[in-house]
């Protein structure tokens, strides 16, 4: 159904808007996880800390989420086509920006952050032209391709990274997003034109957002308890600008939505398990087996190949068996896939390699029903803001993932033996990383699912029709 502020005249050829959609999001979710593998390049390079470098991924998720967020609340104002040329063209310009700023460290976080800033424009601004341009019975099948494409992105970052970091120097990998652009005069000519809507952005509370999330994973990286005591004086600030303001940033009313609500919490959760484990396994393959970041690639690559048929095979199951259902085998193939990691990383990288097919296709099935489920619980006026607080909780949830993980191997809180396999003490504190990650997916599966209390309604966007029904797939 299209928005009436667009005229029938005007709607754009979805046909055509389909394969721009799946190009534009592919090189905005490729740098999220393309600079993992030559993190031990970059941390040798600049002398630092598995804490230090974890910067290189955690400003670029940041900025990435908040922009999500910004775009979305820009979306109810100014044109859609509009909004993606700036993304995408401050997108490319900060990848020239990174590549040229290459033999400072403070330059290249700077280039990353404006990376995330412009290609957070992409995903908000997909899922708007989504809600406004396609018909629901369409949107099923554009989702399950959008998770494709992401898990794709994100398998297949680290093989691409591998491979240019070991043909090259790991800073061409900035250079690679910059074919977004041949893209921008084809999207300007597939979406309609659109006048400026009134409304505002909440400057003071975009900013305060900002500063939350920054606040937050500063002390996750470097724990001290200044950055503590920032987050949460500033957390109290923001909640209590969106209260007050006319027109907040962030809508509280949003956050009544139940259904919504839970399905963030999931996300979060999950979230930062997968890109938490997608950052250790590159750093304990050169540690524990000695691997170059061109074989890194490689190990990684089987389970990028299985995230092109991941997503749409999980839409076609959602579609038939629901979304508890599909969410509940992710659950299950993560957890299976993070359990063999824990139990026999040392042993062989063929096992490694197993166990993130495993996990990249559990990863898939779980967000393919997530969005499915999310996008049920928004109504067409939420949507722009609603999947952009979906982008931000992802994204961020992954930044604190990243960083804790990027912690955990720097202060050395999980070095000790364990599982009997993990029998270099190289290894130690990787299989007791995993172990950890994969009790808290059994974790999470549990309290979805649990006998006792069927999974709710409200957690996966669907309804139920009788309290009693303890079948996940809806019944």
């Amino acid at each position: 159904m299209l928005m009436s502020r667009v005229k029938a005249s005007e709607a754009p050829n979805t046909r055509a808007l389909v394969p721009w959609i799946a190009y534009l999001i592919f090189f905005a979710v490729l740098n999220e996880t393309m600079f993992n593998v030559s993190t031990p390049m970059i941390a040798a390079q600049f002398s630092l800390t598995p804490s230090g470098v974890s910067w290189m991924m955690t400003v670029f998720m940041v900025f990435f989420g908040v922009g999500s967020v910004t775009f979305g609340k820009l979306a109810d104002i100014y044109s859609l086509r509009d909004l993606i040329r700036a993304g995408v063209g401050l997108y490319a310009a900060a990848s020239v920006l990174g590549f040229a700023l290459r033999s400072t460290y403070p330059g290249v976080l700077a280039a990353r952050a404006l990376q995330g800033a412009g290609g957070s424009a992409i995903p908000a601004l997909v899922f708007v032209a989504i809600a406004r341009h396609f018909e629901e019975s369409e949107r099923g099948r554009i989702f399950g391709l959008i998770t494709s494409v992401v898990s794709l992105a994100i398998g297949f970052g680290p093989v691409l990274g591998g491979f240019v970091a070991s043909a090259s120097d790991w800073a061409y990998l900035f250079l690679i997003p910059t074919p977004i652009l041949i893209a921008l005069p084809f999207i300007a000519r597939i979406l309609p034109r659109e006048s400026r809507r009134s409304g505002g952005v909440d400057a003071l509370g975009a900013a305060l957002s900002a500063l939350v999330v920054g606040s937050l994973v500063a002390f996750l990286n470097f724990g001290s308890l200044a950055y503590l005591a920032a987050f949460a004086v500033l957390l109290a600030l923001f909640i209590a600008r969106i209260r007050t303001a006319v027109d907040p940033f962030i809508k509280p009313s949003l956050f009544a939505n139940v259904a919504f609500r839970e399905s963030l919490v999931a996300t979060f959760c999950l979230f930062a398990i997968v890109l938490g484990m997608i950052f250790l396994v590159p750093l304990m393959l050169s540690a524990v087996h000695g691997l170059a970041p061109s074989r890194i690639g490689l190990v990684l690559f089987p389970g990028a190949f299985s995230s092109i048929a991941a997503g749409p095979f999980a839409g076609r199951l959602v579609d038939r068996r629901g979304s508890g259902f599909v969410i509940l085998a992710g659950l299950s193939l993560l957890a299976a896939g993070m359990a063999v990691l824990a139990f026999f990383l040392a042993l062989s990288p063929y096992i490694v390699a197993f166990s993130m097919l495993l996990a990249y296709v559990g990863f898939a099935f779980f967000q393919t029903a997530m969005v499915s489920a999310i996008s049920r619980t928004l109504s067409p006026e939420e949507t722009g803001m609603g999947m952009g607080l979906f982008n931000l909780v992802g994204v961020l949830s992954g930044a604190i993932g990243t960083a804790l993980v990027g912690r955990a191997l720097g202060g050395k809180w999980l070095d000790f033996a364990f599982l009997p396999f993990a029998a270099s003490p190289k290894s130690f504190a990787y299989s007791n990383i995993a172990l950890v990650f994969a009790i808290l997916v059994m974790a999470c599966a549990v309290a979805f699912f649990r006998p006792a209390k069927p999974i709710r309604a409200s957690a996966i966007g669907e309804k139920l029709p009788d309290a009693t029904c303890a079948e996940p797939s809806g019944c």
